[in-house]
């Protein structure tokens, strides 16, 4: 909401708040839109100033908000001119089969992170990251070794090991070069065939790696096992928990959330309480149980205080999260009652704001 000069009205703006006489009579209510009109009667009552809408106040959803942020802003420039550094530093390595300068990519990191004051304010930047077409695999890995240093530091590792994550998440997908590119982004299901050729990406990064520098045995494991799952159901080798690097435990959790919070041809980005969901409805039977619950509950409680718009329609505000259904807290509708969404499987939230 900003405050303007009734001289400086134009039609079309939106009044922000109700705007009163001196009896202290509503002569313009909040929403009304500008015309020569609603001037003419400002005018007559002597009105001087009006607080009007901003871009910011028709945004909808807490996304939407934060993408308007200044903070954001910032962010967004200094990722855009990162991005392309980044990028061409892996193509390179790859294309020239050199080692990967990993100096670099850290200086990349941590001239980005410096943008975000937190870890949760800066996977709401990310979330509002739109790659072009033709860069999503590798703002996929980006946005990895980023999400890296947060989910790290919220399971408490050493600052040793979150900068050896970080250094997992720049180079784990590195594969996926060397896949084409219709093939790892086709919208429709892949074939028997395709699918097999994708599933090469962990080996053929391993390969590369393991050829091209002297990379610590985790970044290695995690580049190779980043799609095993802790209950034997993953690839290539169908390894199971104890069997798992730790490394690649916590870098599969990172790859997958990654994936539901960036857009797909097939759908939108999730929110954090369909992420949540959707790691709950596989009964973390998949990944290290510690890890992921650690960190699922610091993105639910991070949702605390926000509106959210439930699957029948209704509007209220999560106050409290259920630690055993992290994805269905307690929400306060405008009337006071409540509802909770653990008890009611019926509805689900489809939106936060």
């Amino acid at each position: 909401m900003k405050s303007v000069a009734r001289m400086e009205l134009k039609p079309g703006m939106v009044v922000a708040e109700d705007v009163l006489n001196y009896q202290n009579e509503i002569i313009v209510s909040k929403n009304t839109k500008i015309n020569d009109t609603i001037i003419e009667k400002l005018a007559r009552q002597s009105i001087l100033v009006v607080p009007i809408k901003e871009e910011a106040d028709f945004a909808t959803t807490h996304f939407e908000k934060v993408r308007l942020t200044e903070g954001f802003k910032s962010f967004e420039s200094t990722y855009r001119i990162y991005f392309p550094v980044f990028k061409n530093l892996v193509v390179s390595a790859v294309t020239n089969r050199t080692p990967i300068n990993m100096n670099q990519l850290m200086e990349v990191y941590r001239n980005i992170i410096v943008c975000a004051k937190s870890g949760e304010l800066l996977l709401d930047y990310l979330y509002n990251m739109l790659p072009g077409e033709d860069d999503m695999t590798h703002a996929h890995c980006l946005n990895s070794a980023l999400i890296a240093g947060v989910f790290g530091t919220w399971l408490g590792l050493s600052n040793e090991d979150i900068n050896l994550l970080i250094q997992c998440g720049f180079v784990y997908d590195i594969g996926k070069l060397s896949i084409p590119y219709q093939i790892l982004w086709k919208p429709e299901r892949l074939t028997s065939e395709e699918y097999r050729l994708v599933m090469r990406h962990t080996t053929i990064g391993y390969d590369f790696l393991k050829s091209y520098g002297s990379f610590d045995e985790h970044i290695l494991n995690a580049t190779l096992q980043h799609h095993e799952r802790c209950d034997g159901s993953g690839y290539p080798k169908s390894l199971q928990s104890n069997e798992i690097d730790q490394f690649a435990k916590y870098i599969a959790i990172i790859d997958t959330y990654e994936a539901m919070t960036s857009p797909r041809t097939y759908r939108q980005k999730l929110n954090p309480f369909q992420i949540i969901a959707n790691y709950e409805n596989e009964g973390f039977v998949k990944y290290d149980f510690a890890a992921i619950k650690s960190i699922l509950s610091h993105i639910a409680n991070s949702q605390l205080g926000f509106n959210v718009q439930l699957s029948n329609g209704q509007i209220g505000e999560v106050i409290l999260i259920n630690e055993k259904a992290l994805s269905r807290p307690l929400v306060k509708l405008s009337d006071n009652s409540l509802i909770d969404l653990s008890t009611n499987m019926q509805l689900a939230i489809v939106s936060v704001f």
